[in-house]
């Protein structure tokens, strides 16, 4: 039996009990107060038309004060119970005629399609990811109510349990590519179980919330195994252990007023959102990006189509006078490009898995927590002045904000711009919709959980595309390119063939830095090259 009809139910044994209560009382008034018997069925007829308001028959009126007032509250009874019938019965018969009617099944033709298990806040992102490479999907949603909200928003979904074999079936996971159990720790594991019940060969990917669970997902059958927060921790030490190697040499000065710099885009630059090639950069500008953090991504060098955002850092290279005519452009503060001291706030499962990045590459830091534990230097709280200060905070290079709570990474965020107004700022969000707020606090790169982790459940799905990168390195060296001579930049195609950016060349002992895709390389030049360690060797192996 329905919830609709389980009240109407209910509703109608109290109507019942209440009509024949005031039918046995009316009968008793009649004989007690007005003098006058009549049979129990008389009395039913007169409460039943004083409910339904069609009148009272010969009965009106009633010479006794006593019936009256019985009469008048048999009225008001009557009319309560006409008004509680709308709310249980009318209208949800009138909402489930408008409602929508969310699918329990795919079309059966749907195949080499993603099977999502429920919809948690990084599924928007793994959605998106999905679409921009042309895969299929279908949503399992449990929750009715949820299953509604995201039928409505466009998403493909099914109103389905995806414990069950039912559920998995009517998402048809023998013809899918792939399924992703995305609750939580238990029931993801249950959802890899009957997955392989269902379709053995079909890749399981589990998201495990508790890193130290990871094993138990993979007995249950997991393929694969995302952990989004020790991802995160990877990401946001990405951002520091980035590096530059440059390979000059003494034998060339690219001079004082050469410079590699990173400027955040500020979100209220005349940049966002447009991409690299309609941004004007180089045009208006002149200077060479060369790299640049997107959205987590360092890519090097950005894709025409990448669209700037607030919190897109560029790195730059060109004269001082250059870089200072994109930072208007940025409305940013312009950092030279480096590795320095660096804070990390806070020592969960984020803040260790940052510090373990850190001890790989090299880099130097110090670490604040609230609690004394393993690893901590620091005690304090975040949001405390003094002890970011004991922390390093005011001479420090870099803060890396690893906190689980957003409203305290935002105040600790203006804490540490207050104690040093030229420190960057690396913060993590739980939350999607609070890193606007983070940003405006004055972090200059912000990464959330949900965004980070979406990214990184499409790269397992497509085994054979990078859709997130945490592990890249730039050099700047200098090489000859014999097959370049005689050939502009922008005929050889430099940048589209090998990834990398002619960002100076010396000719007769000069170096020229106004290198665009017009430059002509002449015989003997000599060009300072940058890019990632594939970039450069694909140079060489082009140009030589």
């Amino acid at each position: 039996m329905g919830e609709w009809q389980r009240r109407t139910a209910y509703y109608l044994l109290i109507l019942g009990a209440v009509m024949l209560g005031y039918a046995v009382v009316y009968d008793a008034g009649m004989s007690l107060f007005e003098g006058e018997p009549i049979t129990f069925l008389h009395a039913l007829q007169v409460v039943v038309e004083t409910f339904t308001t069609t009148g009272f028959g010969s009965d009106a009126p009633w010479t006794t004060p006593e019936m009256n007032l019985f009469v008048i509250v048999m009225d008001l009874t009557g009319v309560v119970l006409i008004f509680m019938a709308l709310p249980v019965l009318v209208f949800p018969l009138f909402e489930e005629a408008i409602s929508t009617t969310v699918p329990t099944a795919v079309d059966g033709d749907l195949a080499d399609h993603v099977v999502i298990c429920t919809f948690s806040p990084r599924g928007e992102t793994l959605v998106a990811e999905l679409d921009s490479w042309d895969f299929d999907y279908v949503i399992v949603e449990p929750d009715g109510d949820r299953a509604e909200s995201l039928y409505e928003d466009g998403y493909a979904v099914i109103h389905e349990d995806p414990e069950t074999v039912r559920g998995l079936e009517r998402a048809n996971l023998p013809a899918a590519r792939a399924v992703v159990a995305d609750a939580t720790d238990q029931v993801n594991t249950s959802i890899v179980l009957t997955a392989r019940e269902v379709a053995e060969s079909v890749r399981t990917i589990s998201v495990v919330q508790q890193p130290d669970r990871e094993q138990y997902h993979r007995l249950a059958g997991a393929d694969a195994v995302v952990s989004p927060r020790k991802l995160l921790g990877e990401s946001l030490a990405s951002k520091v252990t980035t590096g530059v190697s440059t390979d000059l040499g003494d034998a060339i000065d690219v001079g004082e007023d050469f410079e590699l710099a990173e400027l955040p885009v500020h979100r209220g630059s005349e940049l966002v959102g447009r991409t690299i090639a309609d941004s004007g950069i180089r045009e208006r500008a002149g200077v060479n990006v060369i790299g640049g953090w997107f959205e987590g991504r360092f890519e090097s060098p950005p894709a025409p189509d990448a669209t700037l955002d607030g919190g897109t850092i560029l790195l730059v290279t060109g004269r001082e006078s250059q870089v200072e005519r994109l930072k208007d452009m940025t409305l940013s503060s312009v950092r030279p490009f480096g590795r320095g001291e660096t804070v990390v706030v806070g020592h969960g499962d984020v803040g260790k898995t940052v510090t373990a990045r850190l001890d790989a590459e090299g880099v130097p830091y110090t670490v604040l927590d609230k609690e004394n534990r393993e690893g901590v230097d620091v005690i304090g709280e975040a949001t405390d002045p003094d002890a970011l200060a004991s922390a390093g905070v005011e001479s420090a290079r870099t803060i890396i904000l690893a906190l689980p709570d957003d409203t305290a990474t935002e105040f600790a965020t203006l804490v540490a711009r207050d104690c040093n107004a030229g420190i960057e700022i690396v913060a993590r969000a739980e939350e999607t919709e609070n890193v606007k707020k983070i940003y405006r606090a004055g972090a200059d790169y912000v990464l959330s959980l949900a965004s980070v982790s979406g990214r990184m459940l499409a790269s397992t799905i497509i085994e054979d595309e990078e859709v997130i990168a945490v592990d890249k390195q730039v050099q700047v060296v200098r090489t000859r390119a014999p097959a370049l001579e005689g050939r502009t930049l922008g005929e050889a195609r430099v940048r589209s063939r090998t990834g990398c950016t002619v960002v100076g060349v010396e000719r007769d002992g000069e170096v020229i830095t106004d290198v665009g895709p017009e430059f002509r390389v002449a015989e003997g030049d000599e060009l300072i090259v940058a890019g990632t360690d594939e970039g450069i060797n694909r140079f060489r192996e082009t140009t030589s």
